[in-house]
């Protein structure tokens, strides 16, 4: 979890040529799947793309990432550059002493990762959804060593493979347990 002291002050808004009143306010902020998610909801594309976002974009993943609750919208707008810049190196930080070393193979091009792949990954992996809390590079980090936990030698079985390997435990089953089939 990130802490973010935010100063308050007085602004002028040029809209509505008011002035307002914002109190300093410290917020906790997690970069999850659970903000991931609520990003993607509103703005109906991947978060982890790797394609740049506007401002606009980038500041309501901010709010997305928030779990202080009853926060002031206006409040955001004093974040100062030093803030933005603890912001990025939390996201950035693996959040794990784990470290995997992997290549994708020059004919493949990296997949466009949503939350909802992600939530599939861990349904399969039988991850519990209290991991969705998780900092989003952790999480990832656990999904890959599921993945080479369950594959490790890395590559996916031919159909030809998979049904020679299922014939071999079917005849081992049968012989085992003394049966036809």
């Amino acid at each position: 979890m990130l802490h973010i002291d935010i100063g308050g002050g007085e602004f002028f808004n040029d809209l509505t040529n008011e002035f307002y009143y914002v109190k300093p306010r410290t917020i906790t902020m997690e970069h999850s799947l659970l903000s991931i998610s609520k990003w993607e909801s509103k703005w109906k594309k991947p978060y982890l793309s790797g394609d740049s976002k506007t401002f606009e974009e980038e500041l309501d993943y901010i709010r997305c990432m928030t779990i202080t609750k009853d926060v002031d919208p206006l409040l955001y707008n004093n974040l100062s550059m030093d803030d933005y810049k603890k912001i990025r190196e939390y996201c950035e930080d693996p959040h794990t002493a784990t470290t995997i070393t992997s290549y994708l193979p020059k004919n493949k091009r990296p997949r466009i990762i949503t939350s909802e792949l992600i939530y599939c990954w861990m349904v399969s992996y039988n991850i519990p959804s209290e991991y969705e809390k998780w900092h989003i590079n952790r999480l990832l980090t656990l999904i890959r060593v599921c993945s080479i936990e369950n594959n490790p030698n890395g590559k996916k079985m031919s159909r030809a493979e998979t049904a020679r390997r299922n014939a071999e435990l079917n005849a081992a089953r049968r012989a085992k347990y003394n049966t036809k089939g």
